[in-house]
């Protein structure tokens, strides 16, 4: 079955919509500042042209060349047909399983914006046993939006590539840029802007150590949306004769664009209003909140504009997660959009619920599995094995599996004298960064 074809802008705004997600927005902001500002910056920038680049360039290939799904691309490219490189297209199954609790998540951010209109913690302490009592205590909640985002998501992707993909792309990710664009011109007002200025880019080196350098591998690598099928699945969809660099470059300058932004915004109003940043779900559920209370009926106001751009973030990154399964099923098995799309989205929801269940005290004891719960589990399995192994996968298939003739021909007319050291990068440093990464990540070092 043929598969729609993106117009150049639409590919630029649905990569770019899967690469900025909920991490970019609280993640990438923090681990700024803890990893020396602006000096981490710097090493974070060479880590996304000498890694990140270098697997996305890859993974775009793949899919723009196999025009198919992520197995079957594989199998298309590989010097033997009916290869074990089929294998390969395991990315697929990464971005589903992510997608079993990045759906929970995504409903709390829903039940945020809901909230936002009639009530703000007071306090950090307030926010907190909010935040607790919802996560640990309020099953009910978290169900009923957790199959909001499932019918949402699901919907969107029955539409399709042109009807569904694109279109929510090019509406929802200008209005996200809107609107932390609004909120990021107010922050440059504020007092507190300067102090989170030094906090995400005073040069601090003393910082720099090994695990700042790992954990910038990392997020370069993650923040792109990389190792989960999405970029090679909607590149099978780009129309001939694209330019596959250019289109990448647009991709991490909107990633990257985006997380600076929101992340001089998040830290300035935490500064202006003396609250303490902190890591993951504790920045956005928990201290932001407490600070839009501060800022009286603005506070509401700015706190229903974060949480929707935040909603937007997860949507668009939420159906790319999906993707790659349902253009498998259409693929390989001539399934119907409509089927495969449906059953996907049961899939990622039944498992959402029980891995929500386990946060819930009565049934986290029976969901947890030696240290972690299943919440936990299927985030670590994802983050620390799967996504990273992808990302290998690729660099080692199209270095050193796919003819370097073939690479060449598409690739290095669109590089040019950039061509070499790419594929240097492709063949050599990016597996081993890589490797390192996964080892550091399963705690081997």
């Amino acid at each position: 079955m043929k598969i729609a074809q993106f117009s150049r802008f639409g590919f630029i705004l649905a990569a770019a919509g899967s690469a900025v997600g909920l991490g970019n927005i609280w993640k990438f902001p923090y681990i700024t500042g803890e990893y020396g500002g602006g000096a981490f910056v710097l090493v974070y920038l060479l880590t996304v042209a000498f890694i990140g680049f270098s697997i996305m360039i890859a993974e775009m290939f793949i899919g723009y060349e196999g025009k198919k799904d992520c197995v079957t691309s594989f199998e298309t490219l590989a010097p033997q047909k009916k290869s074990l490189w089929k294998l390969a297209g395991f990315q697929g199954v990464s971005g589903l399983l992510i997608m079993t609790f990045y759906s929970v998540v995504i409903g709390w951010i829903l039940n945020y914006i809901v909230t936002s209109f009639t009530h703000l913690p007071a306090s950090v302490e307030e926010a907190q046993n909010i935040f607790m009592g919802m996560l640990k205590s309020d099953p009910y909640t978290q169900i009923f939006y957790h199959s909001v985002t499932a019918i949402i998501v699901t919907f969107i992707l029955t539409k399709g590539i042109k009807g569904g993909i694109e279109r929510l792309n090019k509406f929802l990710m200008p209005l996200l840029m809107l609107i932390l664009g609004g909120m990021f011109l107010y922050a440059l007002t504020l007092d507190g802007f300067s102090k989170a200025w030094n906090f995400m880019f005073a040069f601090d080196f003393s910082k720099l150590n090994s695990e700042a350098f790992v954990t910038a591998v990392g997020h370069a690598f993650f923040t792109l949306s990389l190792g989960m099928g999405a970029i090679m699945t909607y590149a099978a969809s780009m129309q001939k004769g694209t330019n596959l660099v250019k289109s990448a470059l647009w991709v991490v300058f909107l990633d990257t664009t985006i997380a600076l932004i929101a992340g001089l915004m998040l830290f300035t109003f935490l500064y202006q209003y003396g609250a303490t940043p902190s890591k993951g779900p504790g920045l956005v559920f928990i201290s932001l909140p407490s600070v839009f209370y501060e800022m009286g009926i603005l506070g509401n106001i700015f706190s229903v504009l974060f949480f929707i751009a935040l909603a937007f973030a997860g949507l668009t990154s939420a159906v790319s997660l999906v993707e790659p399964m349902v253009q498998y099923f259409i693929d390989r098995f001539t399934w119907s959009r409509l089927k495969a799309s449906v059953l996907m989205g049961s899939f990622f929801y039944v498992i959402g619920l029980v891995a929500l269940l386990s946060n819930i005290d009565g049934f986290s004891s029976a969901l947890t599995f030696g240290s972690k719960n299943l919440f936990d589990w299927l985030d670590f399995v994802t983050a620390a094995i799967l996504l990273p192994l992808g990302g290998l996968v690729m660099a080692i298939f199209v270095g050193f599996v796919v003819p370097k003739s073939q690479v060449s021909a598409l690739l290095e007319p669109q590089l040019g004298k950039f061509f070499t050291p790419w594929y240097f990068s492709l063949r050599y440093i990016t597996p081993i960064a890589m490797f390192i990464v996964i080892l550091n990540l399963i705690g081997v070092f």
